[in-house]
């Protein structure tokens, strides 16, 4: 206790019995016992521990586990495996002690908890495989997951006092993996403020600029919502409904992603409006009836819009949501989103996970949580799967919205949107899956790449003769359908592989060669191949005619040989000194700058989202040792970040306004004569701009055009689009971050 002050010492015992008050199922007295025990053993095996911040470490478990016991609702057994989900790792206790001490499920807990040290595969994503193996304990407890996101809620909101780098790397890991995943599991709170902190710190001045403005807005759009919800709370309170009626605010993030996807400023995002009405019903079976009850009355005084009804009422989310959403025209001519929850949906739509368990109870229908970590299982059942593979799989099974299809015999199938026939082929059954030729969508004919719609009905048309094609991972999307038809390709791979050897040593005997590396090494690069086995399977397809051995051992290659091994010994020289660098000297590689003479220097600007000085970039070190400057917003790089946070680097600008970068931009307005004239003039003559592509639609009296032009930063170009703006007939000037075939810079 010597590295602790009494002031400390005090802080902490608050703290604790501050967690232990906001912990509804941690009342009874063996539970406090048991938190108390685990309380006094990660207080005394963390007292000479602290944090980045300074603050002593034993703070940051008693945050993880007050989140984990109030905000997601969680019992004594994860509140205690919260306390010490850190001793393992970072302690000298053991598992064994845990275990002894508690009891073998909680020991289970902060074993799936305890994060991965071994040695991963140099190729691989240290991310990707910890993250994996982390998902693994879905098998077994899905508290696992969610102590797991308490943990990095706390981190995120901590995260000032990690150095910039780490920020980046942290936050986009979390928005790629962490933010899905809490919506997943039907965690909307800890969802919302984990993609705002992601936004911080990614993006920090954005973040800053949408905040104030949410405050500076606050008052007037708090007396728009009590505007909008007097009529509403007269009608309901005269047709005797029990009910709370709430503002609900947009998030931060979600205003942000509306203003990128939509190209709109603040100001013209207009479902910033949302109130939420959560009624008080005595029997779940008639909550239905009570939602759409609701929804007519509030469609009496407003007028609905019929195409942003959502109903997930009669068919809930994957992740357990219930609710029944509508737009309404309200007073001003500005469209409100209306949510209707019952207390018990409202409970499960804020607290997921744990509040659904409490309302199934003992029911033994099985929730739709329940068939989507069932997936999860079947995906992690491969034990071959390649850590970044999964990691993209799983994470589309983490966002993407549902389609309803029906069989032949009308049994309801849940898929992805955008699923194909092969998709559902495999959700029937594996072997379904394997010797589909086609489908009937309707009793019409379909290919199996033929894309599903809601309400589909579907039969499978299988034959015995079919086997699993490669071609089918252009089409297929689910996790399940990829799998089956990866292990098959890889089975069939692994036939060809010994066929072709078979084949190719027999045909080396038959011409009195030795089966030696020497041999190899002129066959390898004289058929064009990257390995051995390469070979082998090529000669196995039959696509290597053996008649050719004879003429590629004869023939001089020996430049294309010294050419192949240069290729290998440089990539084996950098990986090798990738694994040999000190943390001193990675550290020192976390920050470029980005000067004028880039063809000078060992980066490259990224084609995804063309950055250009002045935009918020970081760097990626590729595996021929390069780096690719990538916007830090860029889908691209926040993917890299999240998966390869090893090799992301921080980056800036410093640019004297010597190079000009390709960018465009897109103008929309009223076509009138001589507009097309005033444009250029302000581009060329008024603003010094080179234009490399200029090109102008017009319907019906409203053109739209682009204008590729050089620009030396983004000052330069907000000043050109403002004065753009300007031009009477202009009504939008937006730059477009992504471009297709943008030549390098100048």
């Amino acid at each position: 206790m010597a590295n602790l002050t009494e002031e400390e010492i005090r802080e902490i015992e608050i703290l604790y019995e501050e967690m232990l008050d906001v912990c509804p199922r941690c009342k009874p007295e063996p539970a406090r016992e048991m938190i108390k025990k685990a309380f006094d053993l990660a207080f005394e095996a963390h007292k000479e521990m602290r944090r980045k911040t300074g603050e002593p470490y034993i703070i940051h478990p008693i945050a993880v586990a007050k989140i984990v016991g109030s905000e997601i609702g969680l019992g004594s057994k994860s509140v205690t495996c919260a306390l010490l989900h850190d001793v393992v790792e970072d302690t000298d206790y053991t598992l064994e002690d845990i275990e002894r001490m508690f009891d073998p499920k909680i020991a289970s807990i902060i074993d799936g908890l305890t994060k991965i040290s071994s040695i991963f595969d140099q190729e691989s994503s240290l991310q990707a495989e910890n993250f994996r193996k982390m998902l693994m304990t879905l098998s077994d407890d899905v508290r696992v997951i969610l102590i797991k996101l308490a943990d990095r809620l706390h981190n995120m909101r901590t995260l000032d006092a990690m150095p910039k780098h780490k920020q980046i790397k942290i936050a986009s890991e979390t928005l790629f993996l962490y933010a899905p995943l809490a919506h997943r599991l039907g965690l909307y709170a800890i969802k919302t403020e984990l993609e705002d902190l992601s936004l911080k710190y990614d993006h920090s001045q954005v973040y800053n600029e949408i905040l104030q403005k949410v405050k500076d807005s606050e008052k007037k759009r708090q007396a728009y919502i009590n505007k909008f919800s007097l009529p509403i709370i007269q009608k309901l309170e005269e047709s005797d409904v029990k009910f709370n009626i709430t503002g609900r605010p947009k998030s931060i993030y979600s205003i942000w992603k509306k203003m990128q996807t939509k190209n709109v400023p603040f100001e013209e995002v207009y479902d910033i409006f949302a109130i939420r009405i959560i009624f008080e019903s005595e029997k779940q079976a008639t909550e239905k009836t009570e939602c759409w009850n609701i929804y007519s009355l509030i469609t009496d005084i407003y007028q609905p819009n019929p195409d942003r009804l959502r109903d997930w009422v009669s068919t809930p989310k994957a992740n357990g949501y219930e609710a029944l959403h509508t737009t309404v025209m309200g007073p001003d001519g500005r469209w409100v989103e209306v949510q209707i929850r019952s207390k018990r949906m409202d409970e499960i739509a804020e607290r997921g996970y744990a509040a659904h368990w409490k309302y199934k109870g003992e029911s033994d229908n099985e929730s739709e949580l329940d068939k989507w970590i069932k997936k999860i299982r079947e995906m992690l059942e491969n034990p071959e799967a390649d850590a970044i593979e999964f990691l993209d799989e799983f994470k589309m099974s983490l966002y993407t919205s549902e389609v309803f299809i029906f069989t032949p015999q009308g049994h309801l199938k849940r898929l992805p949107k955008g699923a194909t026939a092969i998709d559902f082929a495999y959700e029937i059954h594996s072997q379904v899956g394997s010797k589909a030729i086609g489908a009937k969508v309707n009793h019409k004919l379909v290919p199996l790449s033929h894309e599903m719609r809601s309400g589909d009905q579907v039969e499978i048309l299988t034959s015995d003769k079919q086997s699993p094609q490669r071609e089918w991972l252009d089409f297929a999307i689910t996790p399940k359908a990829r799998t089956n038809i990866k292990k098959s390709c890889k089975d069939e791979r692994k036939e060809n592989l010994a066929k072709g050897k078979e084949m190719l040593e027999t045909k080396l005997k038959e011409l009195n060669y030795p089966i030696s590396s020497s041999i190899y090494k002129k066959l390898v690069p004289g058929f064009n191949v990257r390995s051995k086995d390469e070979l082998f399977r090529m000669v196995g397809r039959g696509l290597i005619d053996l008649e050719d051995v004879k003429k590629v051992i004869s023939k001089k290659s020996k430049n294309k040989l010294i050419r192949y091994w240069q290729i290998q010994l440089t990539r084996r020289s950098a990986n090798r000194r990738r694994r040999e660098e000190t943390p001193e000297q990675k550290t020192k590689q976390n920050k470029i700058l980005i000067e004028d003479d880039v063809d000078e220097q060992n980066f490259s600007i990224a084609k995804c989202c063309n950055p250009i000085p002045g935009d918020e970039v970081m760097g990626f070190i590729n595996h021929n040792d390069t780096i690719t400057i990538h916007k830090t917003k860029c889908p691209h790089a926040i993917k890299l970040m999240s998966s390869f946070g090893d090799r992301v680097v921080s980056a800036s600008w410093k640019t004297q306004k010597v190079l000009s970068f390709l960018t465009r931009i897109k103008l929309i307005g009223i076509d009138t004569i001589g507009l097309v004239n005033e444009i250029t003039t302000i581009i060329s003559k008024d603003l010094d701009v080179n234009m490399r592509t200029i090109y102008f639609d017009s319907h019906d009296g409203v053109f739209q055009g682009y204008i590729d032009l050089y620009i030396h930063n983004t000052s330069d170009l907000n000043s050109l689009i403002k004065d753009l703006r300007k031009i009477k007939g202009i009504d939008k000037v937006v730059r477009v971050e992504e471009m297709d075939g943008l030549e390098e810079n100048d």
